[in-house]
């Protein structure tokens, strides 16, 4: 029984995990041998300050390093090596976003394989998807995915809640639109030219017009087609968690790579739109809104469509830092 991660298991494991998505394919994830084991961290130089910090603190490289983490969990089991996870197992360094520990049950074969190899083929698809309804087995499974990393999927249904998220949503981005310092930000992350990160323009999605059922961030300032630049309606999900602490937040990470990975198993296109999120009065709406006492963690779009395009990603090498002992050891 392997009582300890290698070097080379945590590298082939991390090549998986740096596919899972983050906010502005910023990638605010490190990777760490300790003494055995394997520590998610956040990585402090790929701050988001506005639109990921503000008043949600960390919310959204936690959100990112617990959907890293899944791939991370896939990776390791199917190397024969589960892990065991603690979520923010170290109140004293709070960077440290989860442990994972040989031994522990890895998913079952048939869901778990077919998991990971959605992982190279999942992008965030910004383009319209087709009037074809998403049909009732498919959403039954996205529901259960999520609940079985602890979190809940509320699904939309019906033209006037679709398009009441849908305000919601287009109110939260005028009131980060109106922000310089969210306008900066996505120029920051935005790239014209080969980088390891950020979103290439040519990727990016429209400008958000007054006519969007859902709007899309717009990196590259391009310009929709004229009218509705989207579907009229396509399946809306609101995943959440009982509360809003980091630990919920970093296991509705693992619930929204879940969700993406499943949809994209499936056949299926996603995006998410996470600006009813960042405005706190949007997201108090939005809870009210579907009756829900937990919090509301990310707002995702999913449909029949064209795969979205790939965007690029940093080595291994480069988020993984040198390996330390335990305290004592």
């Amino acid at each position: 029984m392997t009582t300890a991660y290698t070097a080379a298991v945590l590298e082939k494991a991390v090549a998986a995990a740096i596919r899972a998505p983050s906010m502005h394919n910023s990638q605010p994830w490190r990777f760490r041998l300790c003494g055995g084991d394997i520590e998610v961290r956040v990585d402090r130089h790929r701050p988001l300050p506005v639109a990921g910090h503000g008043h949600l603190g960390d919310w959204a490289a936690q959100i990112a390093c617990g959907a890293a983490l899944f791939n991370l969990r896939l990776a390791l089991a199917a190397e024969g090596v589960p892990a065991r996870v603690r979520l923010c197992p170290d109140r004293h360094d709070p960077d440290v976003v989860a442990r994972l520990e040989p031994g522990g049950a890895g998913p079952a074969d048939d869901v778990g394989s077919g998991l990971l190899a959605a992982v190279p083929r999942r992008h965030s698809s910004r383009a319209p998807f087709s009037p074809e309804p998403v049909p009732g087995e498919l959403r039954q499974r996205l529901v259960q995915a999520v609940h079985a990393e602890g979190a809940w999927l509320e699904l939309v249904v019906g033209t006037a809640a679709v398009e009441a998220v849908g305000e919601l949503a287009r109110s939260a981005n005028r009131v980060l639109e109106r922000d310089p310092g969210y306008r900066d930000e996505i120029a920051r992350w935005t790239r014209s030219g080969p980088a390891p990160d950020g979103v290439p323009a040519r990727t990016g999605g429209p400008v958000a017009e007054p006519q969007d059922l859902l709007p899309q961030r717009p990196s590259g300032g391009r310009l929709g087609a004229p009218g509705r630049s989207v579907e009229s309606e396509p399946l809306v999900a609101v995943l959440g968690s009982a509360a809003d602490t980091g630990t919920d937040r970093t296991a509705a990470g693992q619930a929204l790579q879940r969700l993406l990975l499943t949809a994209t198993d499936a056949g299926l296109a996603a995006s998410m739109l996470s600006q009813p999120i960042e405005v706190p009065a949007a997201r108090e709406r939005l809870r009210t809104a579907l009756g829900r006492f937990g919090v509301p963690q990310m707002v995702v779009r999913i449909g029949y469509g064209q795969p979205g395009r790939p965007t690029p990603r940093r080595e291994p090498a480069a988020v993984i830092d040198a390996p330390t002992s335990p305290a004592g050891v």
